[in-house]
């Protein structure tokens, strides 16, 4: 059989390496056929304080009408940015579908980072991403996203053992079956945290931070875990690869002058070699 088929429902920037344009180089590279349903067209990252944006709400609803007619399918679905509440209706009915026909549902609920939601997010975006995770057989949210979904308060100083357990269990609750906490201090530590349901077993993973912000990061770290777990690899191995070649990348990139356009992943494909 050939490499699973996967769909991708994110922004895409026009000048930024973030969203789907991050993600797409990767997967191809991996081998996957990769296809895409835009949730908005985005000038550039917001950080550059002007930026654009187009909401493909319109655009969604016609396009998954048309799928469903032509009987299209996908091996694995992976969801990002959502621009309204519509369009989180319609995908996460689409997941749901797609879902019982065997599909793997990877759900990235972005909504903010540092404590606090992006400009232009609301409590509102919170609750509609609740549904999303819902639907997704494994959710990867930052810990400012995921204490926002389960309810809990966000610390800056971080979070004991217990609690990231409890996290990832409040996660589980609104419906998803594995769970992923990136960019938390635990036990004093930056880390990763997990729950993967085929062990029934959470694991903790740290890692070495590098001081600033690199946009799209997130993005390319979802997309190597995918191509990971969808050839076969355990959530926690596949999880510790894309990790390790996060910081690979932005330990390449970290004198970029211009770190809001994204890291220009084509060049460096072939770490994933490694």
């Amino acid at each position: 059989m050939g490499k699973k088929q996967i769909l991708l429902v994110n922004d895409m920037a026009g000048h930024s390496k973030v969203g789907m344009g991050a993600m797409l180089p990767v997967l191809s590279y991996l081998g996957y056929p990769t296809f895409n349903l835009p949730t908005a067209l985005v000038s550039n990252t917001f950080d550059y304080g002007k930026f654009n944006v187009l909401d493909t709400t319109d655009y969604i609803r016609g396009t998954l009408s048309v799928w469903q007619q032509l009987g299209f399918g996908y091996d694995a679905l992976c969801t990002g940015y959502m621009y309204s509440e519509e369009q989180v209706h319609l995908v996460a009915d689409y997941c749901r579908q797609q879902r019982e026909k065997g599909a793997v549902v990877f759900v990235d609920p972005v909504m903010g980072d540092g404590g606090r939601l992006y400009n232009g997010m609301t409590m509102k975006q919170v609750e509609l991403m609740r549904q999303m995770v819902g639907v997704a057989d494994l959710t990867f949210p930052n810990y400012t996203e995921a204490a926002l979904l389960a309810g809990m308060a966000f610390r800056e100083e971080g979070i004991t053992w217990d609690e990231a357990r409890q996290l990832l269990d409040g996660l589980r609750h609104l419906g998803a079956r594995s769970a992923l906490v990136t960019s938390c201090i635990c036990e004093g530590r930056n880390s990763v945290v997990g729950y993967d349901v085929s062990t029934d077993c959470y694991f903790r993973l740290e890692y070495e931070e590098i001081p600033g912000i690199f946009h799209g990061t997130g993005d390319l770290f979802a997309a190597i875990l995918m191509g990971k777990l969808l050839d076969g690899k355990s959530l926690r191995d596949s999880t510790r690869k894309a990790m390790d070649i996060v910081y690979q990348l932005i330990s390449l990139n970290r004198d970029m002058p211009d770190k809001n356009r994204g890291i220009l992943i084509e060049q460096f494909l072939p770490l994933l070699d490694e």
